[in-house]
């Protein structure tokens, strides 16, 4: 406080540098309390300058002082726009609130793949009823994947495709998925009830077929051509069946505001749920297609999986601190810097802003 009481303009030069670079949430109380009674005090002074007339320099200096001041404690900050206000403040907080619902989603596909493989583990008529033939591709399908391990080595064959074939597989690849979660996200509207059933199916269907691979004494070849692209889409599914929980919640467990107040809260951070998966789609489908179907061997598809599992821990940890990030309600200024009684400054909010032109008011 001693640099306060002997310089009180560059004490309120300080405190305006730091909440500007740290806005006003980053401010103790006790800086914000003391940012008010400065821009109060520097206000009287301004005006007793322009009153007298003398020192310009000062003038100017105080001035741009309660103008960024006046800017700070007064003026509504505008909402960042675009995709860097999607992607810094509004997706990273909307994934921290509904932890929850994303915690049970995975959940829910974990235990059906967990259920899925000691289904398949223990009888191999549950892969044929859990696991689409689709999947089996050619020369025999399911049964040869399951028979013979000639058949499994060669499904898991490395052989380079044309890219124009690349492209169009990755683009059907794309249009399934999001079809997928997109019905995972629209469903949940029915109390949540088909979208917990479609993430099951996802799981029993993902251990099923995962159970005709881990029955082989070294699965890291599958592993390898599993991993790259299943990391991307289970998560992006799972952003979906997630945002669908949330509309399921609103609809099942309302609250005392009623279903329609529920619905309106939940469907923005079910919306960037969902908005946030698409990208992640377009990711899977692109290594699927170029890196699933290519002759890559075994350690750089691993690696592209490593990738994968170190971005979304960054993206676990940015989620983490947006979760620890409160903003604080800065109102209780106004009424701090407001006049106590009628001979005091009027508070600038309901007069004109510093630089306005005016000559008593800053």
């Amino acid at each position: 406080m001693a640099r306060s009481d002997s310089d009180p303009a560059a004490r309120f030069a300080e405190l305006l540098d730091r909440a500007e670079r740290l806005r006003l949430a980053g401010l103790s109380f006790d800086d914000l309390r003391e940012l008010g009674r400065l821009y109060r005090a520097s206000a009287a002074r301004l005006a007793r300058l322009r009153d007298r007339g003398d020192d310009p320099e000062a003038i100017r200096h105080l001035n741009a002082l309660c103008v960024r001041g006046y800017g700070l404690l007064y003026v509504a900050p505008g909402r960042r726009s675009g995709g860097r206000a999607w992607l810094f403040d509004r997706l990273p907080r909307a994934l921290a609130r509904t932890w929850h619902a994303q915690c049970l989603a995975w959940g829910l596909l974990l235990a059906g793949g967990a259920l899925g493989y000691a289904l398949a583990a223990r009888d191999d008529a549950a892969i044929y009823a859990l696991v689409p033939a689709g999947l089996g591709y050619e020369d025999g399908g399911l049964s040869a994947l399951v028979e013979t391990a000639e058949a499994r080595e060669k499904f898991l064959a490395r052989e380079e495709s044309p890219a124009h074939a690349k492209a169009l597989f990755g683009s059907q690849l794309f249009s399934h998925n999001t079809q997928v979660g997109l019905l995972s996200f629209a469903t949940g509207i029915l109390a949540g009830v088909p979208t917990c059933l479609l993430q099951l199916y996802n799981g029993l269907t993902l251990g099923a077929f995962a159970s005709i691979f881990l029955r082989d004494p070294r699965p890291v070849e599958f592993l390898a051509w599993i991993l790259p692209h299943a990391i991307p889409e289970l998560t992006a599914v799972t952003l979906c069946a997630s945002a669908g929980l949330l509309l399921g919640l609103a609809v099942a467990a309302p609250g005392r505001g009623g279903r329609a107040a529920a619905l309106r809260e939940a469907l923005d951070p079910a919306l960037l749920l969902f908005g946030a998966s698409i990208p992640l789609f377009a990711a899977a489908a692109v290594v699927e297609s170029f890196v699933r179907e290519s002759a890559l061997g075994t350690a750089p598809r691993l690696a592209v999986a490593g990738t994968f599992l170190a971005l979304l821990g960054l993206a676990l940890a940015g989620v983490r601190r947006a979760a620890r990030t409160r903003r604080v309600d800065t109102r209780w200024l106004g009424e701090l810097i407001a006049p106590a009684d009628r001979g005091e400054l009027i508070a600038p909010a309901r007069t004109a802003a510093p630089g306005s032109g005016s000559g008593a008011e800053p």
